[in-house]
């Protein structure tokens, strides 16, 4: 195995805690965009500098930064700042204060799932949701829960344990934005596209006077239209969010923008353009060392190279990229993460490597993510059909096919589609290619991509 590839495998055996662990500083404020606020909010009222309240470990600068939204702190500094300034721990990590029983169980159980000890962080949320007599609590409680099952990739119990906690929480949503990202999370991935969009609509309305949110909300929203072919919808709300985000220095908030724009241009067929955003994308979230949304910048951009044929480029940044994937994302995001190693091996001329890639990609995910799944399956029908074997190539394009079918236009499909005609083709069925070649010209022009 080339000297490149060979990376992907030592960087799978790199102790991930020490990735996790910026991961974690990331995630345990619920709302970082806003810790920044909170923060000069609060030093103010107390009447404090910055100079005022550093120490040692905690420089007046670090206070800059963190306060203009660049860094999220550990907790351990986060604690200390509070004390400092009188005001609870809470209340920077959230926005809201701790005033019932369990807060301080129910941030163990999300350290520990944040460390990956998925065991620890059940059974602390299950103590919780046992002795909880609040509702506030629960809610918590069932939505660190359904976190975990949306983790091990149990999207529809995921969905039932968010929606029990999202009731709980009635009249409070806008206090509670995660559970509501995490929720419409969970129907998109389960493919249920329809209420995941009526969420993030919701939300979008909720939180139209505060910039921060409605970037989030919008970004999300314009990722499920993306995913049911509403390219037309998607573009305007992307385009109402950098309006609103106009002003805006966050660089979560930046990225997220960054981000929705490229692959709403890659999906649409213009990765020419795709690549400009995917690279902002990337040089914006490196200032907030988090890595796992660093991760998947980098598989974004890899997929950019890949559909512009540049192997060499996105073998390289999925390499970059895989330390931070393998520390902190779920099985079925590693599942789809190897899916695009195995493209870029097949680009690279190493068939045998990236086919036992996307077939162990196959098994991870199971039938929990169709689009993932028929990805893998095309990417084995060009390799079958590659080294001659036009039979199997056939069977594993109708069946990638038809799984990419269920979800609605995609770039996936169209590529499957010409690539079981020109296979047709050359098996001497030309009415029968004709007839695929049409459907992916059909697709192409719902997309809005150039026609072939």
């Amino acid at each position: 195995m080339p000297m490149e590839h060979r990376v992907f495998s030592q960087a799978g055996r790199l102790d991930p805690r020490g990735y996790s662990l910026a991961r974690v500083r990331a995630n345990y404020v619920e709302d970082p965009a806003g810790l920044g606020t909170r923060l000069q909010q609060a030093r103010k009222q107390a009447g404090l500098t910055q100079r005022d309240l550093a120490f040692s470990g905690c420089s007046s600068g670090y206070i800059s930064r963190i306060e203009a939204g660049e860094r999220v702190p550990s907790l351990q500094i986060l604690r200390e700042l509070a004390r400092r300034i009188g005001v609870s721990e809470s209340f920077l990590r959230t926005g809201r204060e701790a005033t019932v029983a369990g807060s301080s169980a129910l941030l163990d159980a999300e350290i520990a799932l944040r460390l990956g000890d998925v065991d620890a962080a059940r059974t602390l949320y299950e103590q919780v949701l046992d002795d909880a007599t609040s509702g506030t609590v629960r809610s918590e409680a069932l939505e660190g829960l359904g976190n975990i099952a949306t983790h091990q990739g149990e999207f529809r119990r995921a969905i039932e344990l968010l929606e029990q906690a999202l009731a709980l929480a009635e009249g409070r949503l806008e206090r509670r934005a995660r559970l509501c990202e995490s929720l419409g999370r969970a129907y998109a991935t389960a493919g249920e596209l329809a209420p995941a969009i009526a969420m993030f609509r919701d939300c979008l309305r909720r939180f139209e006077a505060d910039p921060l949110q409605y970037i989030r909300f919008a970004c999300l929203l314009s990722y499920a239209l993306t995913d049911t072919g509403e390219f037309g919808e998607a573009e305007r709300v992307v385009a109402n969010a950098l309006e609103v985000g106009r002003e805006v220095k966050d660089p979560y908030a930046r990225s997220r923008l960054y981000w929705s724009q490229s692959r709403l241009l890659l999906e649409g067929g213009r990765s020419d353009l795709a690549e400009r955003y995917a690279i902002k994308t990337l040089e914006t979230l490196r200032v907030t060392e988090d890595v796992y949304a660093l991760g998947h910048a980098y598989q974004t951009l890899a997929n950019v190279y890949l559909d512009l044929g540049r192997g060499e480029e996105a073998s390289q940044t999925l390499i970059e990229g895989w330390p931070l994937i393998f520390a902190s994302a779920t099985p079925l995001e590693l599942a789809h993460y190897n899916i695009d190693r195995a493209r870029a091996l097949a680009v690279l001329g190493e068939e045998h490597t990236a086919t036992e890639l996307a077939e162990s990609a196959l098994e991870e995910l199971g039938e929990a993510l169709p689009v993932g799944a028929g990805r893998a399956y095309l990417l084995l029908a060009e390799i079958f059909k590659k080294v001659g074997d036009r039979g199997r190539a056939r069977e594993l394009f109708t069946v990638g096919l038809d799984l990419l079918e269920t979800h609605g236009p995609n770039r996936y499909l169209i590529s499957g589609y010409k690539g079981l005609a020109a296979l047709l083709k050359e098996e001497g069925l030309v009415q029968e290619a004709l007839e695929v070649f049409e459907r992916a010209v059909h697709v192409q022009e719902r997309l809005g991509a150039p026609s072939p």
